[in-house]
């Protein structure tokens, strides 16, 4: 199965390399193309098999999957220049760029389509992907499921869950790490080494969500672990919630949709 890439940017760029690393897409059958040759460069020193090119209608012909990363407000045209086929699999990763827009401008509207929307963690293969489609039956869903988890996690929705599931992946990644920022400060005022606040921190968020991940717990039972009465978590805790941390977080939430 053939991919066309259509964007080198850091969403397609990463793309490219989770899919190279993968084992359901040689790097030999994923061809990339972008305006300017730099980035494609970087890409075929690191992965030599994928072809480059900078003509998308090039880099379309022939691909079963399309899958454009490129600006929103770029769409239209580079739809309308590669002139997609029913047989192929559009899937997109511009953000609020609707099924039906979309359709309105490929040659065949009732084509598969999927929208995507990861998170800057899939560089590191450890993306929480969203997955909504259109035209598209259990096998091509399951096809893109498999696809995308090779580079974290992914999950089919509804494309109206969409902007709600938005916030709490690609919006909330940066949530994340403003407390990881944050808690590094507190880390150094108490006279920790930055780098090693940031390592302790970032180890102990990594932790928090492997125990969810990997267990059937809730986060309120992996906090009452930890909070003994009249120890120094559950005084933390209050002191969180005194300060309005949960309704913070809801409303962060909230003002990102």
């Amino acid at each position: 199965m053939k991919v066309a890439i259509i964007g080198a940017g850091n969403m397609g760029g990463s793309i490219a390399c989770g899919l190279a690393k993968g084992k359901l897409i040689p790097a030999s059958d994923i061809i990339v193309s972008n305006p300017s040759i730099g980035k494609l460069e970087a890409l075929k020193k690191e992965f030599p098999s994928i072809a480059i090119t900078r003509n998308n209608a090039e880099a379309a012909t022939g691909a079963d999957i399309v899958i454009l990363a490129v600006k929103p407000w770029l769409i239209r045209g580079v739809l309308r220049e590669m002139k997609l086929r029913s047989k192929q699999i559009l899937v997109s990763v511009a953000a609020g760029i609707s099924f039906e827009q979309l359709a309105h401008d490929v040659v065949e509207p009732e084509m598969p389509m999927f929208r995507i929307v990861p998170n800057t963690a899939i560089s590191e293969l450890q993306s929480m992907t969203l997955i909504a489609s259109r035209n598209a039956g259990q096998e091509l869903e399951a096809l893109m499921v498999n696809l995308f988890s090779e580079m974290g996690m992914a999950m089919i929705l509804p494309e109206d869950k969409l902007e709600a599931a938005t916030a709490l992946t690609s919006c909330g990644i940066a949530y994340v790490l403003k407390y990881i920022q944050a808690a590094m400060q507190a880390g150094i005022e108490m006279g920790i080494r930055p780098s090693d606040a940031m390592d302790m921190i970032a180890q102990s968020v990594k932790g928090a969500a492997e125990l969810i991940l990997n267990n059937d717990t809730h986060p309120s039972v992996e906090i009452d672990k930890v909070t003994t009465p009249g120890g120094i978590t559950i005084k933390g805790i209050n002191e969180l919630e005194h300060n309005g941390f949960t309704s913070a977080i809801i409303k962060a939430m909230k003002a990102s949709r």
